[in-house]
């Protein structure tokens, strides 16, 4: 958000609910995601509403990728996935639909064709709009899933996901003019081959609702990451929804000033040899 008037996006706090629970064995099954949404919903103290109450400033779920189900997915729609690891799963918030919507999908499968990569197909995730407040439907994008490899599914872990993040982040930059959150027309919530996120502008009890996938058994993981936002002086929208990537923060963000600083003067220091060729393509990082 930018300056204006007595706001100064510099000055915005939160205080969110974030929860971890997970299998010591690593055994993967759908009671983790069970108990992630439980204890999500019993983190709806620690989130937080405007004057629509059915519209939380952000709630999900981070977990493994689940790899029997979307095989299954896959095979109902005629995708032929690699094997596990090596093909990774963008979640993506999108435009809602027209030209807008073709132009960045379209935009999206020519840059994994530059970084080496192809589209092997897209998944309109099932969600029901009606289980979220009048205010975030105003706001809402379309969700879909992209699976992702290279053609020959020769990459795999720290490589392609590498290769992911650099599609991200080229998408994020490239694809259409900002919206009125300073969100991206191509938002990925997630775009890995090992994990995937779940999250929206919602309260805690919403998310298993408005996204059936998560009451499918066939989802496992043997990790689940929640967070419930609370934000004070700052605009809900569906990206600023947690958990992020790689992490659910909950603190003040006049904390994140100095790191935001220390990581923009690492940048010319970076060295860009492990994404093979010009690293620009994936700053900022921050």
């Amino acid at each position: 958000m930018k300056a204006e008037g007595l706001y100064d996006p510099r000055a915005e706090r939160d205080s969110c609910g974030v929860g971890f629970v997970l299998n010591l064995d690593g055994r993967a099954e759908h009671r983790i995601v069970e108990k992630g949404i439980e204890v999500l919903e019993n983190l709806l103290h620690r989130g937080a509403t405007g004057a629509d109450p059915d519209t939380g400033d952000g709630a999900g779920l981070l977990i493994q990728m689940p790899d029997a189900f979307f095989r299954a997915e896959a095979e109902r729609l005629g995708v032929a996935l690699p094997e596990p690891g090596h093909y990774g799963v963008g979640a993506l918030f999108l435009p809602p639909g027209g030209k807008e919507l073709a132009d960045t999908k379209a935009g999206l499968q020519r840059i994994l064709l530059e970084e080496g990569l192809c589209a092997l197909g897209w998944r309109d995730v099932p969600v029901d709009p009606m289980a979220v407040g009048a205010t975030a439907r105003a706001s809402m994008p379309s969700f879909w899933h992209l699976f992702a490899a290279e053609p020959k599914g020769r990459l795999a872990g720290e490589a392609l996901e590498r290769k992911l993040l650099t599609v991200r982040k080229r998408a994020e930059r490239e694809l259409g003019s900002k919206a009125e959150d300073n969100s991206p027309n191509a938002y990925a919530a997630s775009f890995s081959c090992r994990t995937l996120v779940y999250k929206g502008m919602m309260i805690a009890p919403q998310v298993p609702k408005f996204y059936p996938d998560l009451r499918d058994p066939r989802l496992v993981s043997a990790v689940a990451v929640v967070h419930q936002r609370y934000s004070t002086n700052t605009f809900p929208s569906w990206p600023l929804a947690q958990p992020f990537r790689l992490l659910a923060h909950n603190g003040e963000i006049n904390t994140l000033r100095g790191n935001r600083n220390a990581m923009a003067a690492r940048e010319p220091r970076m060295d860009p040899g492990v994404f093979g060729g010009d690293f620009a393509r994936l700053t900022p990082v921050l």
